[in-house]
């Protein structure tokens, strides 16, 4: 079994002041309120996406604990020996801050929104019964893209925490769980030269959703579209947005959290 944890935002430092219900760090240059990372000047280094709901502020910790299914017995001569099995489902963890108020730090895809919004949003991932996308995307400072994460899942559960030092403000504890698609399998009886029947699993494709493009093609930029969001309509992942950063660089610039409205990009072909 491993496990992984990530601090997100760097590390806490020594100054503080308190500042509108928050507490205030300042180190080298980053700031976090109230072990919430808050975006550099230069743009947003950590994009929290559950399905199409970008988190207005980035949490200050995530936890992707990676479990498995082996199995350990004991023989009688050569004691315990382990069996190894496929992965068990991946588990996230993480709490994030939800405003009441606009804040400069808080991004929104759209313009600012309440609290009333993002719970009603939770509440629907929890009672539809159906997964959807987590996603991490992750950046330098400088706009440089990074790894990302990309995983289906289910809402396991959510806990809600009001404070009288974050005013109005909402503390959301989330338990994510990694959704992996099952079903029957269709089996044909094919009858052999020899009067034998055998027996052929048919394989079941899954319905994609995206246009998956066979050749290059133009897209104009909408207002709400990021890179992320463009790969996982085209592509069915988001993770590919690198492909269509690659190709428009020179539309761009070196920023690919930075695209308006109105620009022509070129979709790359479907990598085969």
């Amino acid at each position: 079994m491993a496990t992984g944890t990530g601090m997100i935002g760097g590390f806490q430092g020594e100054a503080s002041a308190a500042l509108g219900g928050f507490r205030e760090t300042r180190t080298a240059g980053r700031l976090r309120y109230n072990g919430n990372a808050v975006p550099a000047a230069t743009g947003k280094e950590y994009d929290f996406w559950l399905g199409d709901c970008l988190l207005p502020v980035a949490p200050g910790k995530l936890q992707i604990k990676i479990n498995n299914a082996n199995k350990t017995i004991t023989l009688i001569e050569d004691g315990q020996v382990n069996i190894l099995k496929q992965a068990g489902l991946t588990e996230v963890e993480f709490e994030c801050l939800i405003p009441q108020v606009e804040y400069p730090f808080a991004v929104y895809i759209g313009g600012f929104r309440e609290v009333s919004y993002f719970l009603d949003y939770l509440e629907a991932l929890k009672t539809k019964k159906q997964p959807f996308q987590f996603m991490v995307v992750r950046s330098m400072p400088d706009g440089r893209p990074l790894f990302s994460t990309n995983l289906k899942v289910s809402m396991e559960s959510y806990t809600l925490t009001e404070e009288a030092e974050e005013g109005f403000d909402l503390k959301v504890k989330i338990k994510l769980k990694q959704y992996r698609e099952y079903g029957t399998k269709m089996v044909n009886l094919a009858e052999t030269e020899d009067g034998s029947k055998k027996a052929k699993v048919q394989k079941k494709r899954a319905a994609g959703k995206s246009p998956a493009p066979a050749s290059a093609q133009a897209y104009t930029v909408k207002k709400g579209d990021c890179l992320w969001t463009i790969a996982k309509y085209f592509y069915g992942s988001g993770a590919k947005y690198t492909l269509i950063y690659e190709a428009n660089k020179k539309v761009i610039g070196g920023n690919p959290n930075k695209i308006y409205p109105g620009q022509v990009l070129t979709i790359p072909a479907a990598p085969k």
